[in-house]
C-alpha cells in the first residue's frame, strides 16, 4: 500500500500555466508530517511548445510530447501530478511504483484510463476547476461582441474614432433584450446561467444529462429540446463536452434554422461547431454576429476567411486562463490526494 511507503516521491509535471510550485505548496500543507520528496518538471508550454489534440498512433488526447519523453521522470515515482502530460500503458511499465495520477484538467484525456485502471492506478482530476473562469469570459465575449466592444477599441487606436458606432443601424441590443440559450449545462452551462440572470436574461437550456433545480425554476429558466433552443435563442452559447454525439452538432441545418440576427458564442471546443456553415451565415447576414474562443482547427489558418470577418470577435483559446484556476486545481488536487493516502474515497474521482 501507498500508505506504507516511507518517503512519498511526488512528481509534478507543470507546464507555463499549471506552474509546479503552486502544486508542491499546496500538497506540503495538506501532507504536512508525512515524508515527501518532490520532484518538478515544466514544460515549454504554451509559450515555446503546442499541445497535439490528436495523434492516431496513441490513445490520448490534448497533450504536449510524446510518452517516452517522460519514461525516465516517472521511475521512482508514487504519485504524479500533470496537466499535459501523455500517460499511457507503456508509460505505466516505466512507473512501477505509481499508485496516484491526478491531472488537473476537468477531464484526464491525457491519460490511458484502462491502462491505469488495469494496474490499480488511482486517477483523480479537477472537474470544474476553470468553470468561474470560463463562465465570466463567456459572457465578457457576447457584451464584446453585442456592443461593438473590440471594434470601439480599434478604432480608437487606430486614431480614427469612429461614430458609426452610435447609429441605430450599428449599435447592438442590450442584454435584458435577449432569450439566451444554454447548450450544456454542466459546471460551465449553470455559472453563465446564473452570472446572466442580473442582466434580465431569458434563459433557455438543453442538456439531456442534466434536470433543473428547483433554484433554476424560481429563476426562470426553462429546459429545451435543442432545436427548439436554437429555434428561439437570441444567442446560442456552447458548453458541452465533445464526444461522439457532440461533435458537429450545430452544423448548418441547425444554424440556418436559428432566428435571423442570432449571435453564436463557442468557449467550449471547436469540434461542436461547423465553421464554414457559420462562416456562410455571417456573411449572409443571417447571423448578426459570433464570438469565438475555440476553433477547429486550432490554431485556424491565418488566412482563414472567417478571421477577417467585421462581425466576430476572436479570442485564442484563453477562457479558463485565470490564475484562480490555477490554484483551485492544486487545492483539490493537494485534498484529493490527502484523503487517498489516509484511506479515505478522493472527492474527484475520475467518472
Amino acid at each position: 500500500m501507498i500508505s506504507d511507503v516511507k518517503t512519498l516521491t511526488i512528481g509534478i509535471i507543470g507546464d507555463g500555466f499549471m506552474q509546479p510550485a503552486f502544486f508542491e505548496e499546496a500538497l506540503a500543507k495538506v501532507l504536512a508530517g508525512r515524508p515527501v520528496r518532490f520532484k518538478h518538471m515544466e514544460l515549454g508550454w504554451p509559450l515555446k511548445v503546442q499541445s497535439t489534440k490528436h495523434d492516431p498512433s496513441l490513445p490520448v488526447a490534448e497533450f504536449v510530447g510524446r510518452p517516452e519523453a517522460y519514461f525516465d521522470f516517472l521511475g521512482d515515482l508514487d504519485i504524479l501530478v500533470t496537466h499535459l502530460a501523455p500517460i499511457t500503458a507503456e508509460s505505466l511499465r516505466h512507473a512501477p511504483k505509481l499508485k496516484i495520477i491526478a491531472v488537473s484538467r476537468g477531464g484526464p484525456v491525457n491519460i490511458e484510463m484502462p491502462a491505469a485502471r488495469d494496474r490499480g492506478v488511482t486517477v483523480i482530476n479537477t472537474p470544474g476547476r476553470n468553470a468561474s473562469a470560463v463562465a465570466e469570459f463567456t459572457v465578457a465575449s457576447l457584451l464584446a461582441e453585442t456592443r461593438n466592444l473590440i471594434r470601439g477599441h480599434l478604432s480608437v487606436a487606430s486614431g480614427e474614432f469612429r461614430r458609426d458606432f452610435y447609429h441605430y443601424d450599428h449599435t447592438g441590443p442590450e442584454l435584458c433584450e435577449l432569450t439566451v440559450g444554454i447548450i450544456g449545462y454542466g459546471d460551465i452551462g449553470t455559472r453563465v446561467a446564473r452570472l446572466l440572470q442580473p442582466f434580465g436574461c431569458s434563459i433557455l437550456v438543453s442538456d439531456p444529462f442534466k434536470q433543473l433545480t428547483d433554484e433554476d425554476r424560481a429563476a426562470g429558466v426553462q429546459k429545451v429540446e435543442l432545436d427548439d433552443l436554437t429555434r428561439q435563442a437570441d444567442v446560442v452559447t456552447l458548453h458541452p463536452r465533445v464526444t461522439s454525439q457532440t461533435k458537429g452538432m450545430i452544423g448548418r441545418d441547425r444554424i440556418n434554422a436559428m432566428k435571423p440576427g442570432a449571435y453564436i458564442v463557442n468557449t467550449t471546443r471547436g469540434q461542436v461547431l461547423d465553421y464554414a456553415a457559420l462562416y456562410d451565415a455571417l456573411v449572409s447576414g443571417h447571423l448578426r454576429g459570433a464570438a469565438l474562443d475555440t476553433f477547429d482547427p486550432e490554431p485556424p489558418p491565418a488566412d482563414w476567411p472567417l478571421l477577417k470577418l467585421a462581425n466576430v470577435t476572436l479570442s485564442p483559446h484563453i477562457a479558463g486562463a485565470s490564475r484562480f484556476s490555477v490554484t483551485k486545481a492544486a487545492n483539490m488536487i493537494a485534498t484529493d490526494i490527502g484523503l487517498i493516502l489516509d484511506g479515505r474515497p478522493p472527492l474527484y474521482p475520475t467518472k
